[in-house]
């Protein structure tokens, strides 16, 4: 046996990568799944939830508005819809748009679903001359992952607003220049 065979035996098998999230444009048989993914894990409050499903409702509405949603579908998952991005663009401003929310299943967590949607969605955000995306988030310990998330894509915090939602819980502005 030559040396290289036996170092092919020995030599664990390389690891498959999971496969690209599939992002295609909202449709009207994503809302139930939709609604799930919002209530999954308890990450959002009742009234987060029903504001998630207004711009979703908003969305399908009216497509290509005030609100836009794009769904992230992940083969192997074994969930109907792995992730959401929903985005619009900002009122009175030339060429800013806002990035109202992003949600990944947690069985698709850390499988590139969020970051694949925000491609996409700047992608398409370049196309129709956009120039700053804002986000606005808490500071609260639950928003610790999107906030590393927003990091790790180069969105840096551009402002912080003290107790801005309640006592203690401060606004953070992220923006990201395209």
């Amino acid at each position: 046996m030559s040396s290289s065979e036996t170092m092919l035996q020995r030599s664990a098998p390389h690891p498959v990568p999971p496969p690209a999230p599939a992002i295609r444009p909202l449709q009207l048989r994503d809302r139930a799944p939709l609604h799930q993914l919002l209530t999954k894990d308890g990450l959002f409050t009742r009234e987060e939830v029903s504001v998630a499903l207004e711009l979703i409702d908003g969305a399908l509405a009216e497509p290509g508005g005030e609100y836009r949603v794009l769904v992230a579908e992940l083969a192997g998952a074994g969930v109907p819809v792995a992730g959401y991005v929903c985005y619009g663009p900002t009122p009175m401003t030339e060429g800013t748009w806002d990035l109202y929310w992003i949600v990944t299943h947690p069985d698709a967590r850390g499988c590139g679903v969020a970051r694949a949607l925000v491609a996409r969605m700047e992608a398409e955000l370049r196309a129709l001359g956009a120039r700053l995306v804002r986000v606005e988030t808490s500071r609260l310990d639950g928003y610790g992952a999107a906030r590393a998330f927003y990091e790790r894509i180069d969105y840096p915090v551009a402002a912080v607003i003290p107790d801005f939602y309640k006592p203690g819980d401060d606004l953070l502005v992220i923006c990201k220049r395209l």
